[in-house]
């Protein structure tokens, strides 16, 4: 279990998934409240199909947060010193070291909910890293189009576990409250107002990089939805200047698509639309792959 230590001292701890042969290497960020190790179906299918991923657990989340808190599993989620800042620093130092550690391959970054947020700034910051970015039930950071209210609303009428939002699988919410590395503390509390308004953000303008961006959403996620995400998607073509931007809506979906009833169609449109952009070693020119 591989770690490092970010500018506040705090360990990150983070684990690698190696492809018998990789073409590319994809970081994994992990939404809000939850943990790298929920995403296992999807890395199979990643490393089976010859990609090497990294996935961490964000500051204050996950094995991360649980030695950060000193193993008090009630300040899970919490970001500490350096807030969101920090949380998305410490991700770009992950970043560098698969950089480092696998310079001639392709990154991909993926970013799920809170992850994809971090994944939106990371991109404008360093557009220069990245060779593909997936955001998954993602939203345009932006009042109006992120949904800062009951996220469980539409169900709450089922008395349920609470979580009926993520899946409408009703086990995934199930799962997700017995998971003792989780939180089903709403983001605004953990992070607190402060913190939580730092969320905010559009794709910059004239990124200088035409990287290809995949945006996964379900139909009925409360996070953003597909309005939200098609406003994301024009802001990436009209603002940043992408020409590849793919957006793909899941009738039925909820929150997390990689979770869903149709999860094997997610990860199959996924791999194809990353097939389709990142060559196999056997078609590789030969002086290398990175544009």
């Amino acid at each position: 279990m591989p770690e490092f230590v970010d500018a506040y001292g705090i360990p990150i701890v983070y684990d690698v998934y190696e492809a018998a042969e990789p073409r590319a290497v994809v970081q994994l960020l992990h939404g809000v409240g939850e943990h790298a190790g929920r995403y296992a179906a999807l890395i199979e299918a990643l490393v089976a199909n010859g990609y090497t991923v990294y996935a961490d657990d964000h500051r204050g989340h996950g094995r991360t947060g649980l030695r950060q808190w000193g193993g008090d599993h009630g300040k899970l989620g919490r970001l500490g010193p350096g807030g969101m800042d920090a949380a998305r620093d410490a991700v770009w130092t992950l970043t560098q070291r698969v950089r480092d550690e696998h310079p001639d391959l392709p990154l991909v970054l993926l970013g799920h909910s809170w992850g994809s947020f971090l994944a939106q700034m990371l991109l404008d910051r360093h557009p220069e890293a990245f060779d593909a970015v997936i955001l998954s039930g993602s939203a345009l950071r932006w009042p109006g189009s992120l949904n800062a209210g009951d996220l469980n609303a539409p169900w709450a009428h089922l008395h349920g576990s609470g979580m009926e939002w993520l899946s409408s699988d009703e086990q995934v919410g199930r799962d997700f409250v017995a998971d003792p590395l989780t939180t089903s503390t709403p983001l605004l509390r953990l992070f607190g107002p402060i913190e939580a308004a730092k969320l905010f953000g559009r794709p910059r303008r004239n990124l200088g990089r035409d990287v290809p961006v995949l945006l996964m959403v379900g139909r009925d996620d409360t996070v953003g939805g597909p309005r939200s995400v098609h406003k994301l998607a024009d802001a990436y073509r009209g603002r940043a200047g992408l020409t590849d931007v793919t957006t793909r809506v899941y009738p039925g979906a909820r929150h997390e698509i990689f979770a869903e009833v149709q999860q094997a169609e997610v990860r199959a449109d996924l791999l194809a639309w990353l097939d389709a952009r990142v060559p196999a070693w056997g078609s590789l020119p030969s002086d290398g792959i990175r544009a």
